[in-house]
């Protein structure tokens, strides 16, 4: 791909994310219990990082998520990374769109472990939409690191996805990631690949010809909304 896009095809692999967690620490240990570490379940695309065997019961305000996957490693904050239709099963209006790390003023819920709860006071969050790539990925795609860049879906649902941040350096591989609502409106699938398109560029062919102008409409002066018309003479 980053060769490709030296050439000027610029294309990136779509990651979904369903709902998950990020948990600290200390929050591992008030649920699992004390010196215990996390499991390996499977690798993900950012280096380092792995889908744990161990899950988590999420309790919001009106409802709760069974079964919610944790990513390892450790983080120094516990962070809940949710849908707009994950939170408002759990009940949590106006949940905000953030970037991972930025959980000042995020609302808060209950986990629940196989050893211990808690409740966090911040940290769910539906995560921006962004797009990670090394240093010489992001190099062969010219764009720098906080870069906000759009991407073009084609297929069956055909769509442009502005807002999307760039996350560039070390620790970083080529993949965009957005969560199960706009996977499912855009009927994208892990893999798909989606066009880089930077602001400012072309979103598309031109429409055919000036749109029409709206006609309008001219009133007798003696006309008066809501009265009732005269019979013709």
């Amino acid at each position: 791909m980053t060769e490709l896009a030296r050439q000027g095809s610029k294309f990136v692999p779509v990651g979904i994310s369903a709902r998950h967690v990020h948990l600290s620490q200390g929050d591992i240990a008030a649920l699992f219990g004390p010196g215990y570490e996390l499991t390996p379940l499977k690798p993900l695309v950012q280096p380092g990082q792995y889908a744990a065997r161990e899950q988590l019961t999420l309790v919001g305000p009106k409802g709760e998520l069974g079964k919610v996957r944790i990513l390892g490693p450790a983080r120094a904050e516990t962070q809940i990374e949710l849908s707009f239709t994950d939170a408002m099963k759990l009940g949590i209006k106006n949940c905000p769109i953030r970037m991972s790390g930025d959980l000042a003023g995020t609302p808060g819920l209950k986990l629940v472990g196989p050893r211990g709860e808690l409740t966090v006071t911040q940290g769910v969050i539906v995560a921006q939409r962004h797009l990670h790539l090394s240093g010489p990925q992001a190099q062969a795609y010219g764009v720098h690191d906080k870069q906000v860049v759009s991407v073009r879906v084609t297929g069956a649902r055909p769509c442009l996805l502005e807002g999307v941040v760039c996350r560039v350096g070390e620790g970083h591989e080529l993949e965009i990631h957005i969560d199960t609502d706009e996977a499912n409106a855009c009927a994208l699938q892990n893999g798909d690949l989606l066009e880089l398109v930077f602001p400012g560029q072309s979103e598309g062919p031109p429409l055919p010809g000036p749109l029409p102008q709206r006609r309008r409409l001219h009133l007798r002066p003696s006309f008066r909304p809501g009265a009732r018309p005269r019979s013709p003479r």
